[in-house]
């Protein structure tokens, strides 16, 4: 049909002519979805505070040859502003929005969607380090897209736990016979907290030692840069915030 409507949170923007946009939007059941939302850029706009990125709304769209054409929004999340008012959560969110926006190239599903949204409420709200959400949905829309990493047995072979070497490039953790010279190591603490991460064991997190959050965002930022297959750009300067 012409004309649709979904669930959609604003992952990036563009300015078009004067007064219009071009969105990227992440939606529940279409995907990935670049949209033009006319005249949003002109004060006496309806709807375009409720199309500004980390946004989530209720879109009706009408299906265009290149790009669809937002007709109305309603707003479902007004994250943006509390996200932006603090450096930290700004630059967790262009992290989480970036990555999602690499991923959903191809395809996307229900899931995905969810866990973005669930990712920025809680930044909004800030229930949690940024930096910690961050890695939780990093590891878990990782998982989602086929790439979870092995946390126990050896990613090559299958020898069954504990191991110490953790190698993005081969999947995870590998065994001694499996690792390649230099690999690096990583504690029994850091990998309990990246178990965590990946299941939402927010207790545990929350009372992570400095030293085993800073060892499991490395490690978290390696392995999905190497899947995404370039850098996330976001990741630098919230690493500069950190410092």
């Amino acid at each position: 049909m012409p004309t649709y409507r979904d669930e959609a949170v604003v992952l990036r923007t563009h300015k078009l002519g004067e007064a219009d946009r071009i969105l990227t939007m992440l939606s529940r059941r279409h995907g990935k979805i670049r949209a033009v939302a006319k005249g949003v850029r002109r004060t006496s706009s309806k709807f375009g505070a409720r199309l500004e990125p980390f946004m989530v709304a209720d879109v009706q769209l009408y299906q265009g040859r290149t790009l669809d054409i937002v007709q109305q929004a309603e707003s479902l999340g007004s994250y943006g502003s509390d996200i932006a008012a603090h450096y930290d959560r700004f630059t967790a969110a262009n992290a989480m929005v970036e990555t999602a926006d690499r991923l959903n190239e191809a395809e996307s599903t229900p899931e995905q969607y969810l866990l973005l949204v669930g990712g920025l409420r809680a930044l909004s709200r800030g229930e949690h380090a940024a930096r910690s959400i961050l890695d939780s949905y990093l590891l878990r829309v990782m998982a989602l897209s086929g790439w979870a990493p092995s946390l126990d047995d050896c990613a090559r072979c299958g020898a069954p736990g504990p191991h110490t070497a953790f190698v993005a490039q081969l999947g995870g953790l590998v065994c001694g016979d499996c690792a390649p010279a230099g690999s690096p190591r990583i504690a029994a603490s850091a990998l309990a907290l990246l178990r965590a991460l990946l299941v939402g064991d927010w207790e545990l997190v929350d009372a992570a030692s400095p030293a085993d959050t800073a060892a499991a965002s490395g490690t978290v930022a390696a392995y999905a840069q190497y899947h995404l297959e370039r850098g996330i750009r976001s990741l630098e300067h919230l690493s500069e915030g950190m410092r």
